[in-house]
């Protein structure tokens, strides 16, 4: 019976590879917890496209928008482990733990991290209706008239959400905010001047800043954009305000490791791509050394993001609520 035993799972370890090999047998469903036209979207499509060729399978952007990215998270938290369902998603998947108490998931196992995608700053930016027109007026205005400033964002839980919770607990008032599914439609009320403030990933913001179509007050980064090289950060008007956001490609749990792989390998090719980098570079992001371009490092930096998110949340007065 032993020996029986060891063959069938020999066979096993054996007929893994070419199982994986087999894969992707069908098309991938690609995850954005966000509305089309934001910037996990454009990102998703970009290097969704790019690793469906390489697979030699569609990858089909399907937007699960709602609770702050959290609908989409839980969508792939139930999907069958065997990597023809994927899941993009920023740093606000890190911090989910830290804004929602009822969560039917728990983030730290519910995920097979693939790989590392694209980081970059967050863009503050204003309609063009608003009386300051740098950062040296913007900074002063914003603390005196902040009851009257609408703050858009993408829902509790999202990029735009976290830097506005940065920017207030940095000038030490409250803003008026409006929370969105999404900030593709969040940036379409800034550009028609229905919200004050918006405060958005570089992917999408930098063509509107330069399209003349809001204003951009400052960077989070610790040094200007290239794309905006007149936008100062916001260390350099004054305003202790930094965050670096990344995106990360998902499978769930319990997905084989060949097929891991394999999903890595064709994320890497993605990002190594010509065409690739140039529209991250227009867009004021970049990728990862390649030294960070593993699972474990994507893993590594996870893990590490939630217990900053948690503290940092913490400390800014944040606490969890119910999820809808």
């Amino acid at each position: 019976m032993k020996r029986l035993t060891f063959g069938a799972l020999l066979a096993l370890g054996l007929a893994m590879p070419a199982w994986a090999q087999s894969f992707p047998s069908k098309p991938i469903a690609l995850i954005v917890p966000f509305a089309a036209g934001g910037p996990s979207d454009v990102i998703a499509r970009l290097v969704g496209d790019h690793m469906g060729r390489t697979l030699g399978q569609q990858i089909l952007v399907e937007n699960v928008a709602g609770a702050g990215g959290t609908a989409g998270a839980r969508r792939l938290a139930s999907a069958e482990p065997d990597g023809h369902t994927l899941l993009i998603h920023h740093l606000a998947l890190a911090a989910a733990p830290a804004l929602y108490g009822n969560l039917t998931y728990d983030t730290r196992t519910a995920f097979a991290p693939v790989g590392l995608i694209n980081t970059g700053p967050m863009v503050l930016a204003g309609k063009l209706a608003l009386p300051p027109v740098d950062a040296k007026a913007f900074f002063p205005y914003a603390k005196l008239q902040a009851e009257k400033l609408t703050i858009a964002h993408a829902g509790i839980g999202s990029n735009a959400h976290l830097c506005a919770v940065l920017l207030g607990q940095a000038l030490g008032v409250k803003f008026a905010q409006v929370a969105y599914r999404g900030t593709g439609p969040a940036m379409n009320d800034l550009v028609s001047g229905q919200v004050d403030l918006l405060c958005d990933q570089s992917t999408t913001a930098v063509p509107q800043v330069q399209g003349d179509k809001i204003r951009a007050y400052a960077v989070t980064s610790t040094e200007r954009l290239d794309v905006l090289p007149n936008t100062p950060t916001a260390r350099e008007s004054g305003t202790d305000l930094e965050m670096t956001i990344w995106h990360g490609l998902y499978a769930p749990k319990g997905t084989p490791a060949p097929v891991l792989d394999k999903l890595n390998g064709a994320l890497r090719a993605a990002l190594k791509d010509p065409t690739v980098l140039e529209r991250f570079k227009s867009a004021g992001t970049r990728t990862f050394p390649e030294s960070d371009w593993t699972r474990e490092a994507h893993a590594k930096r996870f893990n590490a993001e939630i217990a900053k998110w948690a503290a940092s949340l913490q400390a800014a007065g944040v606490t969890p609520q119910n999820v809808n």
